[in-house]
């Protein structure tokens, strides 16, 4: 994986832990672990943001799908001791009807069983869409799971573009005022990771569908502020736009241009122009 990103231009990528659509962890080899620490060292990778399988629901209304996620997170940060110092990002979960209050206390309650004094992973929540009974689709919901969350200082915060947009936050519009908020309500010492998406729907729409840098409701010039903004520029910043890597590999590109003062128009040129060789 740590080859692959290099590749692409990339010194971080995202990795699912288990099968995303099931459960199932495969055994990791410590040699490749240790092949990976290496080129990770040598070549001045970022932290890592790892992401949990879609199926973990720790504010699940089935005790069952508690029990598996619970054991899944714990399981998950064992592993990532292999790789230490990288981040663990969730997506928070699902109330199914138990209220928002409830799906909160369960959240907190899985991660007080797992967390661990000592460990060197930093799990994140991931802020949401708003989709159903998502919990997570405000700044307020995830500052609540800290509060009660014993072992705070393991967690923070993975920011996603579209999701926060479809949830109502016009990052767009003004970066600043979303960033202040998140401020206010959380504080920006949580925020640790980057979800980089444009979102093929408005504002607020609640939907959660993802759409590839520049040709979404977004637009290239609220990635420009964001690689750009003091506040975010050196975070880990993850893709999961729709893209095989040859896309991949033209907005990492796009993206750095960008970063280094490139005008946005031209960059949207040449990303359009690459996107169609």
């Amino acid at each position: 994986m740590g080859k692959r990103a290099l590749a692409l231009g990339a010194t971080t990528f995202a990795y699912f832990t288990r099968n995303p659509r099931g459960g199932a962890a495969k055994a990791v080899d410590p040699e490749d672990a240790a092949s990976l620490r290496k080129i990770m060292a040598e070549n001045g990778f970022g932290r890592l943001v790892a992401h949990a399988p879609y199926t973990l629901n720790l504010c699940s209304a089935k005790p069952d799908v508690r029990s598996f996620a619970r054991r899944a997170l714990a399981e998950d940060l064992q592993t990532m001791e292999l790789i230490p110092g990288n981040y663990y990002n969730f997506h928070p979960g699902s109330h199914v009807g138990q209220g928002a209050d409830e799906g909160i206390r369960l959240i907190a309650e899985g991660l007080n069983e797992a967390l661990e004094p000592g460990q060197s992973t930093c799990v994140l929540l991931e802020t949401m869409a708003g989709k159903g009974a998502e919990v997570g689709r405000t700044f307020e919901e995830l500052a609540r799971i800290f509060e009660l969350t014993e072992h705070d200082e393991l967690i923070g915060v993975c920011l996603d573009t579209c999701h926060v947009s479809d949830a109502g936050y016009d990052v767009s519009a003004s970066l600043d005022g979303v960033l202040q908020e998140f401020d206010r309500v959380i504080g920006l010492s949580r925020l640790k990771a980057l979800h980089l998406n444009d979102s093929k729907n408005p504002v607020g729409a609640h939907k959660d569908r993802h759409e590839r840098l520049g040709l979404g409701h977004l637009g290239l010039g609220c990635f420009s502020a964001i690689v750009r903004d003091k506040r975010t520029r050196d975070l880990p910043m993850i893709l999961e736009t729709p893209n095989e890597a040859a896309g991949y590999a033209a907005e990492i590109a796009a993206l750095r241009a960008l970063a280094d003062g490139a005008d946005t128009e031209e960059t949207m040129a040449r990303l359009a122009h690459e996107r169609d060789e």
